[in-house]
């Protein structure tokens, strides 16, 4: 056997016969232990620096400065190959005591493995593979597939036979989601969704007794010369074949997330509709792929079906043409194609960029007041969304009690969004899992919760789906633009213009500009700016809460006096988001842990004005903060961060006195 290419990409997937560890390279547990103290472990994912840079290999175009974080090379340290055999290791524990807890305890767990565009990926994978099958587990590798279909395509679980091709008991896919390439990292899930914070806690533990174990390197050695050669070449050559049924998954699923339809016939007239309005008034959408897994996924033939024109833009996989966290600069080149389409063809009016594993698009769009393309900021995004999705249940008549989940830093234009809609909003700490076990927990008291997510974070969930989708956030846009009832004339933009009582502003022939006019009118920190992340010396969370509390309580006097004359805030509450759930915490700010804090200000009302929001990253080195007040401008937005930094930079240095 030799090394086995990809039938149509032509990149290399993996040699059989070529172990990723032996006797002449293991590194010792000193070089482990320095390996993995970058090593940042959450729900959200396992993510560290994996490219061992050498004098040959490339950056990333865009990197002037040539950093590590943004290096293009293939290759893995000895060290880093023995804590992805851990990670291995570990999650095949967990997915055999899945299924020995299930209907068929002695069958071999199925196990779906897939990568984003970085070179790493395959080696990460070849490694994950080797362990995995000398586990015992089935492995079925889609090579390079967007995290929302192969996650698509363990949704379909529950409703299959587990001998059924699109069954698998779980998933582990390859990705550093928006960190550079020269990053990589694990997600882990099952059922369509990734590990909540106390599924994979115990999965965390495990990896970390497994870095301080003396005989770490042999263990993974051992495991990686078990796996038997003939099963890996099959692996490896049937990655086209199991890609194609992530993609029939994922076009299905994405047609019911759509229409929140599970019948194939109520799904059609659904789609039939948009697909007729598209076709009395055309419309149009870019992709700017940025060499992103969305290059091998459903984009352009699902967009097709709904009779929306489609172009893609650097579609070929790993032509990273710029950042790949798509915020600011990285939507530049979106909007110079739109704009550019636009002058050829005025049916285009949306553009989107996605992430390395396709699990977010931001959007930029055509704006006929500014005649251009501009960039939508991320609240903007998922504040639009919310609209076009609870329009969109009061289209259909629903009357059961309607929730809308999200993250703590979300802007608090949802709780108008959703008020003017009767919905009701809840909000959980910060992590892609926290809000979609939230909204779980919901449905089963009752709630219906349709639309899901992180507002701060760009892009939205929306039910059944469990991960973040820019199809989702497309098919949502589409819909507030062009879905309308034949007989009453009634669209979901109407729908909500009623909602505020303001119908007299309707016009038929509208635009999104109309539509963002509409919005409540709040200012949001980025989470994407670098001041949005500050740089602390304080490892102890719980304590720099416990100082900020001090500082804050002390400035309150004075401060409250500024509050009342610019916002008429007079009164305060502050609020702990730690996993799925939100409580009040006055009293006590440290009660937060290292979960989310939120200071909410309130006017002689009790109406909510404004808040300070804090949060350590779990998947970064950082500290992020952000505020957002009502009716504000951008200079209230840059007022009120200056003194939250400040308090935030003043409490930072009395923790790390103490």
């Amino acid at each position: 056997m030799s090394l086995i290419t990809h039938p149509f990409l032509g990149f290399a997937v993996g040699d059989p016969d070529t172990v990723p560890l032996n006797e002449k390279n293991l590194p010792s547990i000193d070089d482990i232990a320095d390996a993995s103290r970058s090593l940042i472990l959450s729900a959200s994912g396992w993510r560290k620096v994996f490219a061992q840079h050498r004098a040959s290999d490339q950056y990333a175009p865009w990197d002037l400065n040539q950093s590590p974080d943004n290096s293009l090379s293939p290759v893995l340290s000895p060290s880093d190959r023995v804590i992805v055999a851990g990670m291995a290791l570990t999650f095949s524990s967990y997915i055999k005591e899945v299924v020995k807890r299930g209907a068929q305890p002695s069958r071999r767990p199925v196990v779906l493995l897939g990568i984003d565009t970085r070179p790493t990926g395959p080696t990460i994978a070849d490694i994950f593979a080797r362990v995995l099958l000398a586990q015992g587990c089935e492995v079925r590798y889609l090579f390079i597939v967007a995290a929302p279909e192969i996650m698509a395509y363990a949704a379909q679980t529950t409703a299959l036979p587990k001998d059924h091709e699109f069954h698998a008991d779980g998933f582990a896919y390859i990705s550093a989601s928006h960190n550079p390439p020269g990053h990589n990292g694990l997600k882990f899930g099952t059922e369509g969704g990734v590990l909540s914070s106390e599924e994979i806690a115990p999965l965390i533990a495990a990896l970390k007794a497994f870095l301080i174990n003396p005989n770490a390197a042999r263990i993974a050695l051992a495991e990686l010369e078990r796996a038997d050669a003939g099963a890996l070449a099959a692996c490896y050559e049937n990655v086209a074949r199991w890609k194609r049924y992530s993609y029939s998954a994922y076009m299905l699923f994405a047609h019911r997330v759509f229409t929140d339809e599970i019948e194939l016939e109520a799904q059609e007239r659904v789609l039939g509709a948009i697909a007729q309005a598209c076709e009395a008034k055309p419309f149009g959408v870019i992709g700017e792929l940025n060499g992103s897994a969305r290059t091998q996924s459903i984009d352009a033939d699902w967009l097709g079906a709904l009779g929306v024109n489609v172009e893609l833009f650097n579609a070929d996989p790993r032509a990273f043409a710029h950042r790949i966290v798509p915020e600011n600069d990285s939507l530049a080149d979106c909007a110079d194609a739109l704009a550019r389409v636009h002058r050829e063809d005025s049916a285009f009016l949306l553009g989107y960029v996605p992430d390395c594993d396709g699990d977010r698009g931001n959007l930029v769009y055509y704006s006929e007041a500014l005649r251009g393309a501009v960039p939508l900021e991320a609240q903007q995004v998922f504040a639009l969304v919310c609209l076009s999705e609870l329009a969109y249940l009061r289209w259909k008549g629903e009357a059961r009690p309607v929730a809308v989940v999200v993250n703590d830093a979300t802007s608090m234009r949802i709780e108008a969004i959703a008020e003017a809609f009767g919905a009701r909003v809840f909000r959980a700490e910060t992590g892609e899992a926290n809000v979609v076990n939230l909204a779980q927990r919901l449905r089963s008291e009752g709630w219906i919760v349709r639309i899901l997510g992180e507002g701060s974070n760009g892009g939205n969930i929306t039910h059944p789906s469990r991960v973040r989708d820019p199809l989702s956030t497309l098919g949502s846009m589409i819909r507030l633009l062009r879905l309308h009832n034949v007989s009453t004339g009634a669209s979901c933009f109407s729908l909500w213009l009623k909602a505020l009582g303001e119908e007299n502003r309707y016009q038929p022939d509208y635009t999104l500009d109309d539509i963002i006019d509409s919005l409540p009118v709040w200012a949001t920190t980025s989470a994407f700016e670098s001041y949005a992340a500050l740089k602390i010396a304080t490892q102890d969370k719980v304590a720099l809460k416990r100082e900020y509390q001090r500082v804050f309580l002390e400035r309150w006097p004075l401060l409250s006096l500024d509050l009342e004359r610019r916002y008429g805030i007079i009164s305060w509450k502050a609020f702990a988001s730690l996993g799925s759930g939100e409580f009040e915490t006055s009293d006590d700010f440290s009660a937060s842990k290292n979960g989310g804090l939120r200071i909410v200000f309130y006017d002689a009302d009790a109406t909510a004005k404004a808040f300070f929001w804090m949060r350590a990253s779990g998947t970064e080195p950082v500290f992020r903060i952000a505020v957002d007040v009502r009716g504000g401008t951008s200079t209230d937005e840059v007022w009120l961060r200056s003194l939250h930094t400040e308090l935030v930079l003043k409490a930072d240095l009395l923790a790390a006195q103490a």
